[in-house]
């Protein structure tokens, strides 16, 4: 049985060296993994919601025949910007078991108000607010989970979390094609229309069980179903960290490093990469194509399944190997194919290509367990630098969306189809550029310890886990080696 073994070692990580210490992890995944995982769900839920609505209907109904659809979007992506770094910020002042929830509660009674619009303005102005609120979701739980799982554990939940997300936006085609069946015109509502009440309804239990449930973070967790050895253990199962301060120091350390700039240009690459996936480009093909309002939400559902089968595969393979890097050059490789496959312009390579388009939705796990690795030891930095990989990649998205893939330029997209050729390549280039700022500054902290970024100790042969990026002088030897399998608390 030993190859079963191995299975679940790939799948799920090595057996911790107690059974303490695997019973606590078992319960920080259902408590922590579980709530960022819903959350997710329910959020790419809302989200995705006003795509499957546009070809089922709202597009007719509210007169969306232009660029309309393409301005909502940008408008969510702009709230989504601005609130990106406030709300990984607050996660520091106030409690994420209340602040997560209030978030989730508050984006919910904006999907509920949806269903009543009457014009397309009144969607501009819920989808500011909306994506402000959803801001709070996916770099948070990116800072939580780098909170509660070591090096070695981060990039698989990182992908169970990813992968929630693209559930979330495969069960919604699935429900708005049920929706559509068997609602549209109950209580005098288009179908379109109860997409949202359902959205909100499955949505608000999810906020409640994070009030009751989520723990906060290792430090300062006081969950019922933690005991207090336990509490003690999820702290001291993690290397230890300095004692960063949130202050305008924060400034300089951020500002002061490569890692604000590289990681945020990488994921703002990475995020156009992943554009016609995230954006259902498939379903406005579809729809464009003269397909049914039931094939044009059922037929991409395949794109999201492609990727949270991609996303597992390769967060294992980060797990067993810490090659981050080797993630972002397939994903590269696979845009460049997936994107001559479009326009190649026949209906069987056009589906091959969206469909094998969806495997780039693995760099979302990757590239962020790599920036939650190099940026561990300094926790204020960490949560700059996750908001603003997102930050940038929306403030791209706000404009790219417009400019290169306009609802009226489908079903060929073919200027959008030209910019992701081009985005693709850049992305295996940019990559191998933070592959190699990363192995330098390793050997620099190496070959002469203290200075600006770390004091060198002789640590063995540890490549991957962790940059050693960030003022260990203050931690003993032993700390410091131990600080390459990286998590923060």
């Amino acid at each position: 049985m030993n190859w079963l073994r191995k299975i679940r070692v790939f799948i799920w990580g090595e057996y911790k060296s107690t059974a303490e210490e695997e019973h606590l992890l078992r319960k920080i995944d259902w408590f922590v993994l579980s709530f960022c995982c819903l959350m997710y769900f329910t959020n790419y839920l809302d989200r995705a919601n006003l795509s499957n609505a546009f070809v089922s209907g709202m597009r007719e109904d509210l007169q969306m025949y232009g660029r309309e659809l393409n301005i909502a979007n940008t408008l969510f992506t702009v709230g989504y910007t601005v609130g990106m770094i406030p709300n990984n910020l607050a996660l520091q002042v106030f409690k994420p078991r209340y602040y997560f929830p209030f978030c989730t509660m508050a984006w919910g009674l904006l999907t509920l108000g949806t269903y009543a619009v009457t014009t397309y303005k009144q969607i501009y102005a819920i989808r500011f607010f909306q994506g402000f609120f959803e801001a709070s979701t996916f770099v948070g739980t990116h800072f939580i989970l780098g909170s509660w799982y070591s090096g070695k554990e981060l990039a698989k939940r990182t992908a169970i979390f990813t992968s929630s997300g693209l559930i979330g936006t495969l069960f919604s085609g699935f429900l708005q094609s049920a929706v559509f069946k068997g609602l549209s015109g109950k209580g005098g509502l288009a179908g379109w229309r109860w997409l949202f009440i359902i959205d909100a309804i499955i949505t608000f239990p999810v906020a409640l069980y994070g009030f009751i449930f989520f723990p906060d973070t290792p430090a300062t967790t006081q969950a019922f179903y933690f005991d207090e050895k336990e509490r003690q253990m999820s702290v001291m199962r993690l290397p230890p960290r300095p004692d960063t301060k949130l202050d305008w120091t924060v400034v300089k350390r951020v500002l002061g490093r490569w890692h604000f700039y590289m990681f945020g240009l990488l994921w703002g690459i990475a995020g156009e990469v992943e554009s016609p996936p995230a954006n259902n480009l498939f379903g406005q093909y579809l729809k464009a194509s003269g397909w049914s309002v039931i094939e044009s939400n059922r037929y991409p559902m395949g794109v999201s399944g492609v990727g949270v089968v991609a996303t597992v595969v390769a967060a294992s393979y980060v797990d067993q190997t810490g090659k981050h890097w080797h993630v972002g050059v397939a994903a590269g490789l696979v845009g460049i194919v997936s994107t001559v496959l479009v326009l190649v312009n026949r209906t069987p390579t056009v589906f091959a290509g969206y469909y094998l388009c969806g495997c780039v939705y693995m760099v979302q796990a990757a590239f962020f367990a790599w920036a939650n690795v190099v940026t561990a030891n300094d926790k204020e930095e960490r949560s700059v630098v996750l908001a603003s990989m997102n930050m940038i990649s929306n403030a791209t998205n706000a404009w790219w969306m417009v400019v290169f893939y306009g609802a009226d330029t489908a079903p060929e997209f073919r200027l959008g189809m030209w910019a992701m050729l081009a985005v693709s390549i850049a992305l295996i280039g940019w990559v191998s550029l933070v592959r190699w700022l990363q192995l330098r500054e390793d050997k620099r902290v190496d070959l002469h310890g203290s200075g600006d970024e770390s004091t060198s100790t002789d640590c063995g042969d540890h490549e991957e886990y962790g940059s050693k990026a960030t003022r260990l002088d203050s931690l003993p030897p032993a700390v410091r080696c131990r600080s390459r399998d990286v998590s923060a608390f």
